[in-house]
């Protein structure tokens, strides 16, 4: 089942600010395999099938290092489309030194790593959504070691030239101040469903029975604050939803919660972390 598709409420682009651009252009093309649709000026777009945006790079004028303890971008998730295509980049990354860490969480293998700026990065594969262990509604996660003998046992030396095509925004973890707030927004406000928790630490949630399309923890400390918009971290995503009913749906869910949605459908939660409700035509 695509979980990325037209069909489900999905993360389907993100905005970084970074304080070199064309430092995170070349980590981005050349480390990771995406290709430059786009540059003008201080903004760069990036893509895999080079088509779609993926990832905006923005660098703002006065640009500050990435803030500690505040709200904002844990990490974004590039999605590959198999197994095999995670080993080769697994190789790729050894043999250019890349420095990773990793999980297997069942539903998924992972491994994740930072940019330039500290931005934080997951790369990761989907195992079988019929493998997936679901109860009273919430799907068994865990934080599991990497397989790396098995992961790699099959593949062949090779030189990793570019993502592929078919690499789409899996889903997008953020810090924010306050669990069940944000538990709040997101659920009576989005619609969308909590199908798993970490304590009272994080929650994931999702539409369409995703193991998740966004993560939310508090793991930079309840109460923590917006970072300053000039410095490196997250400016906003994009939520790509089904339909223009949908959108209205939102709107109306929010303006129930006394959320204000502007009138290009830019919209920040309560740890002000934006995103843009947009809908293909």
């Amino acid at each position: 089942m695509n979980f990325h598709n037209e069909t489900t409420v999905h993360v389907s682009h993100v905005s970084l600010n970074v304080t070199t651009l064309d430092r995170s252009i070349s980590f981005y093309e050349k480390v990771i395999g995406l290709h430059t649709l786009k540059k003008e000026d201080n903004v760069a777009q990036l893509s895999a099938d080079g088509k779609t945006p993926l990832l905006e790079l923005h660098q703002p004028t006065h640009g500050q290092p990435k803030e500690p303890r505040t709200t904002g971008l844990y990490h974004f998730a590039l999605l590959l489309p198999t197994r095999m295509d995670l080993a080769r980049i697994v190789l790729h990354f050894q043999q250019i030194g890349l420095p990773i860490a990793s999980s297997d969480h069942l539903v998924s293998e992972a491994i994740y790593f930072n940019d330039p700026d500290g931005n934080g990065i997951e790369i990761y594969t989907d195992r079988d959504p019929k493998q997936w262990t679901w109860h009273d509604g919430l799907v068994h996660m865990t934080v599991d070691p990497l397989d790396f003998k098995d992961l790699l046992k099959n593949v062949e030396p090779s030189t990793w030239n570019a993502a592929p095509t078919n690499t789409k925004m899996g889903h997008l973890h953020l810090h924010v101040s306050n669990l069940p707030e944000t538990e709040t927004f997101y659920t009576e406000g989005l619609g969308l469903n909590v199908v798993s928790r970490f304590s009272n630490q994080a929650l994931f949630i999702s539409d369409n029975g995703y193991h998740h399309h966004l993560g939310l923890n508090v793991w930079n400390g309840v109460g923590a604050k917006p970072p300053s918009p000039h410095s490196a971290g997250l400016r906003f995503f994009t939520l790509t939803l089904p339909n223009e009913q949908t959108r209205q749906t939102i709107i109306e869910r929010l303006k129930r919660l006394n959320v204000t949605v502007s009138d290009d459908f830019i919209v920040a939660d309560p740890s002000n972390n934006k995103f843009l409700l947009h809908v293909n035509s």
